[in-house]
């Protein structure tokens, strides 16, 4: 062989003698045990999915929300679904269903739209209604008030925007649906009368309590009255004799004993 290449194989292999050398002897030295799950644990504070949900639901009931709602506002709110939903009377279906006439219409049932399986399950064929309170809480939320529903929108967090668009989606109809009637919240003061009612017969109920307890005493003296003079009449009668009768005699008797003895002496 030549020895150019001689040389060329021996530099090759002492290269790779080399780095066998240094990469056995690095692992002796830097040796590190092999991890028993691959990747780094990330630690989080997890929320649980219930309480999640429940932050989630709407604090303020929606007919209270109505009571102050501006549909024209709602209608500049409804250009965020525009893009989607059109609402012109008998207007084409887009990504999402026509919404004229929505409120209180059954769900998953306008006519021509494909829905998803999970809006038809949760219609539950057409027997549940988009009423305010489930309009409040989809667009709230959609993905959690229709678990699986295809539709993406983030929804709408401000209670009075969210209530601004369902009052513009009621004015979508030739015979718009009445109002919700919002709960009036009780006063503090009539809601402490009812505790201080409550109170009072708790307190009439103590004389009731203890009015068995007078009737048993006035009961049992009576029936301890008639053994008095059961037991009086006999020790008063058979007293008096055995008092006065040795009584009388024993300090009479004593002075002729008394008596007898001065004759004896004189």
């Amino acid at each position: 062989m030549n020895s150019y290449v001689n040389m060329a194989v021996g530099a090759f292999l002492a290269t790779v003698f080399v780095m066998m050398t240094v990469s056995i002897a690095s692992d002796g030295i830097w040796h590190s045990e092999v991890p028993e799950q691959a990747g780094f644990a990330i630690v989080a504070a997890e929320t649980g999915g219930e309480e999640g949900g429940a932050e989630e639901e709407a604090a303020v009931p929606i007919a209270t929300l109505l009571a102050s709602a501006d549909a024209a506002a709602g209608e500049s709110s409804f250009k965020k679904c525009a893009s989607c939903h059109t609402a012109d009377q008998g207007g084409a279906n887009k990504v999402g269903p026509g919404l004229w006439d929505v409120v209180n219409r059954p769900i998953a049932s306008h006519e021509g739209f494909s829905y998803s399986a999970a809006m038809k399950d949760f219609s539950e064929g057409g027997s549940v209604v988009w009423d305010y309170d489930h309009l409040n809480g989809f667009l709230l939320a959609p993905k959690q008030h229709v678990p699986g529903t295809a539709m993406g929108f983030a929804g709408l967090k401000k209670d009075d925007e969210r209530a601004n668009v369902i009052a513009y989606l009621r004015s979508l109809s030739g015979n718009p649906a009445p109002l919700p009637e919002a709960e009036a919240a009780p006063a503090e003061g009539e809601a402490a009368a009812p505790a201080a009612e409550g109170a009072a017969p708790a307190e009439e109920a103590a004389p009731a309590a203890d009015a068995p307890a007078a009737g048993e005493g006035e009961a049992a003296a009576p029936a301890e009255a008639p053994a008095a003079p059961a037991g009086e009449a006999p020790a008063a009668e058979g007293a008096a004799p055995a008092a006065e009768a040795p009584a009388a005699p024993a300090a009479e008797e004593p002075a002729p004993v008394g008596q007898q003895p001065a004759p004896a002496n004189n």
